[in-house]
């Protein structure tokens, strides 16, 4: 269907052998076809990701770092992008706290998974050191730790790590996705009869579907006791640190070693904006630096602001510019504002389901910006998950994505669905970068999710 679309423009989406130049005419007209066919991310029915509308300001600075067109790796051709980055970096370990605020390093990566794939890479090599050039071959059999509701990245840093898949150990959770402390506690107790090494644990600041955060307090003790790295995925969650309302969420996030962050999350940056940050000064630059010698000359001038021997990178956006601009634009209280708002949507959104009389029903407790929830048909109600027949049950199944494909093909809304714990499909609306929605925008929602879903599902009224 795309390509018919871009047909009609007069620029096809092929790129042919032997093609040629393109009238400017045509190049707009597939731009104008390019805008009008992509997902309006900053509509105010847009809740099917953890990312949504992009403020102004930083688009701007986004442009700027396009424009100039360098290479944040060393500070010869990017001393303005190279400072802001260290500077904003310094602003993010002050809002996470503690040892962070005091002696930290960090950097800007080109996503949460790979933040998240620093994380396991530098605890590796600070259980390892000898790793980075003996390999895995005749080491310690090393394992590593992280929830059963725990963001796939991790699955992805085992395999790239050099880990392996068997030797990520998944810890059990609560009802409602937070690790249990105790469960990992006896998980590396057994690793260590077992003869194994554990080196790592990786805790999340809000899930991605349930949006819960583990208990960092009690892990980080747990951690400290078995002598292992502590992470922290808050690519999602950690923007409740902004907020007074909401910043007790993170409590004892300053305790870990290493802490991803996404600001193009609940923060509204453009994509891609991720922040990287560890307590282990020193380390990203041992356990990645190759010293190559026609880039990072020991003698020549301001190598020692260099970033690029940092990263398992060559190539590096400005990142940090977007934030850094945004920030001075809206200030520690205006970002506070944001995630706040966030948060009350969600509570507003949680309460309206709540005086439903059964129409709508929560399948999880709220956690933060995340609520997870039903439609009930009419026939189903009251619906109650734990005593509902299997019938029921796969009957309920289908509404949710019947209902999110007859909003999607009219343009409507866009909110998640899945299933989890045995549970029939649910709806999962979360908001990020929320400051364009209101209250009124979700009760507007809320009743046309219900005129599409008994429009569907008319043999099932009462």
């Amino acid at each position: 269907m795309l390509k018919q679309h871009f047909e009609k423009a007069g620029i096809p989406l092929e790129l042919p052998d032997g093609q040629a130049a393109t009238p400017t005419d045509s190049l707009l007209a597939g731009v104008s076809t390019a805008l009008q066919y992509s997902v309006r991310t900053g509509h105010p029915g847009f809740f099917n990701q953890l990312y949504a509308r992009a403020d102004a300001v930083s688009i701007a600075a986004d442009w700027l770092a396009v424009a100039a067109n360098t290479n944040v790796h060393t500070y010869e051709v990017a001393p303005v992008f190279t400072a802001v980055e260290v500077e904003v970096l310094s602003k993010l370990a002050r809002c996470v706290g503690g040892q962070y605020a005091t002696c930290h390093d960090g950097l800007f990566a080109p996503g949460g998974s790979i933040s998240n794939i620093y994380g396991m890479h530098l605890a590796r090599n600070h259980a390892d050191p000898d790793f980075r050039t003996r390999g895995a071959f005749g080491g310690p059999h090393m394992v590593a730790f992280t929830s059963e509701h725990a963001h796939y990245s991790y699955l992805k840093a085992a395999f790239l790590t050099g880990l392996g898949t068997d030797n990520l150990i998944k810890v059990e959770c609560n009802d409602v996705g937070q690790m249990l402390p105790e469960a990992l506690d006896q998980a590396l107790a057994t690793a260590r009869e077992q003869g194994k090494v554990p080196f790592f644990v990786g805790t999340t600041a809000g899930t991605t579907v349930l949006g819960a955060f583990d208990p960092f307090e009690q892990i980080a003790a747990i951690c400290k006791k078995h002598g292992v790295w502590m992470h922290v995925d808050g690519c999602w969650g950690a923007a409740a640190l902004l907020s007074p309302e909401h910043r007790h969420l993170m409590k004892g996030c300053e305790l870990s070693d290493s802490l991803a962050w996404n600001p193009h999350k609940l923060m509204g940056l453009p994509l891609q904006c991720s922040a990287f940050l560890t307590t282990h000064r020193g380390l990203l630059q041992q356990s990645n630096a190759s010293n190559a010698t026609y880039l990072f000359q020991p003698d020549k001038l301001n190598r020692e602001y260099d970033l690029g021997d940092k990263t398992i990178q060559c190539g590096r956006r400005a990142d940090a510019f977007k934030l850094w601009l945004a920030w001075k634009a809206y200030g520690d209280e205006g970002y506070g504002a944001r995630v706040t708002h966030s948060a009350s949507l969600a509570i507003h959104f949680e309460q309206r389901i709540k005086a439903s009389d059964g129409a709508y029903v929560l399948s999880h407790p709220r956690s933060f910006v995340n609520v997870c929830f039903w439609w009930v048909p009419p026939a189903l109600r009251p619906f109650q998950a734990a005593t509902a027949s299997q019938q029921d049950a796969a009957t309920l199944d289908k509404v949710a994505p019947k209902i999110k494909d007859a909003m999607q093909q009219a343009g409507d809304a866009m909110i998640g669905f899945q299933r989890l714990q045995g549970l029939p499909n649910f709806f999962r609306i979360v908001f990020p970068s929320a400051w364009t929605v209101s209250s009124a925008d979700l009760d507007a929602l809320l009743t046309r999710i219900e005129g599409v879903g008994n429009k569907l599902f008319p043999a099932l009224q009462v």
